[in-house]
């Protein structure tokens, strides 16, 4: 039985999404994606486009930049090939987007793919929630204890809500299957309680009413959205909200925290609840630290294979001893910072700068969705490292996305072209 490109391609690319989800081992998710690469490359026409070739010489320039440090410094083999191997994992999620999309050549199978995946996810997360979750506990930690945050399923939202704005078509013919499937997505992402996904929703919707373009109405939403996140907080620094206390309170209070995790550095590490409040600031303090013992560090980074020393084994690792060198930070503006330096820092502002603007072009929804990404990863980054998080699915979507995007110029310059020849 012969089986059909589209059928292939997008099953994979479920598949891969699937995997960066949950299988938690970076470097076997890392052979799936070479091994799909390459399966692509031998049986299919390869091509780049000037587009796809421009966001890879932004992400190979941050790459070799983070070199220049470990030609210097030297570190273990296993190290800078770790470190280097997270650097090549954006470059790989955007090649297998790109190339499977362009032989499927299907917009709305690749929306309807990236929905499905988003379902299989939420029955995951509803079945995770069954079998391992203490619900009688009533707290929040219990609940995000086997479930981080998910923006798969954000996506599948997303895209059901642009593919109706844009499109002006639904991906379900029937109106029960399409509620059924809002309700799951809507009801799966609220309980993972992230700060995170409530912060990239907002961005999303904003994105896709074009309220992200600066004009003088963006302007007063931006500032009417400053005022309420101020009133928010003076609201939760008044109020009394106590750690680790069950539903509701236990998610206001990480909320409340959410600023002085990242950005307060000098932390006792001796109090262990200050300690994990502030661990993202903590993490930060120390590569500055280190950093600061090599000036010059600053300009192109301590290079790929360079760790963290944490001054203490932390329990990160799910044994007793713990971990005292780290490689990956949670901050990722400072992890680039710490690897490549400003150099690094530079071009990765400027990559998300050049996704960012396409919402300046045709108001497609593929460049509304790109556009929406850059942004995304602008916030990401600070939390959760961005396009070098280990588990990070964005990347992927992002690939399919730069190809339709190219799609629509050239059918609309080829349409211009018939409508001059026959003018």
């Amino acid at each position: 039985m012969k089986i059909k490109a589209n059928t292939f391609y997008s099953s994979l690319f479920v598949l891969v999404l699937l995997l960066q989800l949950y299988l938690p081992s970076f470097e076997l998710n890392m052979f799936v994606q070479i091994v799909a690469l390459l399966c692509y490359f031998v049986f299919e026409r390869i091509r780049f486009s000037v587009s796809l070739f421009s966001q890879f010489l932004l992400l190979i320039g941050i790459l070799l930049v983070g070199c220049i440090g470990t030609l210097l410094y030297k570190y273990k083999l296993y190290n800078t090939v770790k470190d280097i191997a997270h650097f090549v994992k954006p470059i790989t999620g955007i090649l297998i987007g790109y190339f499977f999309y362009r032989r499927i050549n299907d917009f709305r199978l690749f929306v309807k793919t990236v929905v499905i995946a988003g379902v299989i996810s939420a029955i995951i997360h509803f079945i995770i929630i069954a079998l391992f979750v203490d619900l009688g506990a009533g707290t929040v930690e219990s609940i995000r204890k086997y479930t981080r945050d998910n923006f798969l399923e954000l996506f599948s939202l997303f895209f059901i809500a642009c593919y109706a704005k844009f499109q002006q078509d639904r991906l379900f013919t029937k109106t029960y299957m399409l509620y059924a499937v809002i309700i799951l997505l809507t009801l799966s992402s609220i309980l993972y309680f992230s700060r995170t996904m409530i912060v990239v929703a907002i961005f999303m919707v904003l994105s896709m009413f074009g309220y992200t373009r600066i004009t003088s109405r963006t302007i007063k939403i931006i500032a009417v959205l400053v005022v309420a996140v101020g009133l928010l907080y003076s609201y939760l620094y008044s109020a009394n909200i106590r750690r680790g206390r069950p539903g509701i309170e236990g998610f206001l209070y990480k909320v409340k925290m959410a600023p002085e995790e990242m950005f307060k550095t000098k932390i006792d590490r001796t109090n262990h609840k200050k300690l994990w409040d502030h661990w993202r600031g903590y993490e930060a303090g120390r590569a500055i630290a280190l950093m600061n013992e090599h000036p010059s560090s600053y300009i192109f980074g301590t290079g790929h294979g360079s760790l963290v020393n944490l001054k203490f084994f932390a329990p990160l690792t799910g044994d007793d001893k713990g971990i005292r060198y780290i490689s990956e930070l949670h901050n990722g503006y400072m992890y680039i910072l710490y690897k490549t330096g400003i150099i690094g820092i530079f071009l990765y502002l400027l990559l998300l700068g050049k996704w960012y603007m396409r919402i300046y072009r045709d108001q497609s929804f593929a460049n509304i969705a790109i556009s929406a990404i850059g942004i995304i990863f602008l916030v990401t980054t600070l939390t959760i490292t961005g396009i070098y998080n280990n588990r990070d699915i964005i990347i992927f979507i992002l690939g399919g996305l730069i190809y339709f995007s190219e799609k629509l110029i050239r059918d609309t310059e080829l349409q211009a072209q018939a409508n001059k020849r026959l003018a």
